[in-house]
Parts: C-alpha cells; sequence; structure tokens
C-alpha cells in the first residue's frame, strides 16, 4: 500500500517537471542564451536599400550555439551606424553591408563585446 503511494507520488512530481520545463521551453525558447528571458527582440535597419550599402563583409562568427546566439550578433551589428547585417545560425556567418568603407576592427569589438567572435573578414565593394 505504501509502496503504491510512493510510486504514484513519484510520478506525478516526473509528470509535474516534465510538464514544467515544456512550459518553460515554448515561453522562452530552448537556446542556451535565452535562460529565463525571453529573447531579444529584432533590430530592425531603418534604410534598407540595398543601393545605400556598396560594401560587402563575410566573416565567421565563433562561439554562437542557438537562434538566440545569432540573433544578438545580428542585432548587435545592426545598431552600428550605416550597417546592415543578416547572421546564419546553420553556416556561422554574417553577412554585413555598409554605407562606408567598414571598419572591420570596430565591427570585430562590436562583435566581441557581445561574447562572441568574428573571425576572417572578406571586405568586398559592389
Amino acid at each position: 500500500m505504501i509502496s503504491s503511494i510512493l510510486l504514484g507520488a513519484g510520478l506525478l512530481i516526473l509528470v509535474g517537471g516534465s510538464a514544467y520545463w515544456t512550459w518553460r521551453r515554448a515561453r522562452h525558447g530552448s537556446g542556451c542564451c535565452a535562460g529565463a528571458e525571453k529573447p531579444d527582440a529584432r533590430v530592425r535597419v531603418r534604410d534598407r536599400n540595398r543601393a545605400h550599402y556598396p560594401y560587402l563583409v563575410r566573416a565567421q562568427i565563433g562561439g554562437m550555439t542557438c537562434a538566440n546566439c545569432a540573433r544578438k550578433v545580428e542585432n548587435t551589428l545592426n545598431m552600428q551606424d550605416g550597417v546592415w547585417a543578416t547572421v546564419d545560425l546553420d553556416t556561422r556567418t554574417a553577412q554585413i553591408l555598409t554605407q562606408q568603407n567598414p571598419d572591420v576592427h570596430a565591427l570585430q569589438e562590436a562583435v566581441r563585446d557581445a561574447g562572441y567572435v568574428l573571425m576572417y573578414p572578406e571586405v568586398h565593394e559592389s
């Protein structure tokens, strides 16, 4: 009798814990960076006319492990003046369009301050 009660209580705790973690992942995301916080809102670039961005920097991003990481890097870059970036988690790369001749060192610093590494930047002019 007591063993049945203990077994039932154990199963109830297991099911309740699973339901809680499923709810938490659905609400906050399952990425490594989300923790208990909501993912950051996407930073939108105001000037989205590609003709205004004659320079392209392609680079690899080190340290990204989830979609929240990719969004954080993309937001960090898009907050820079004259920059429009897209980050691809699958290839771990960033395409960074700039209005001025890019200051690669400043881009690397901004990404480093966000906790990631901008590696092997290639600058192209269109």
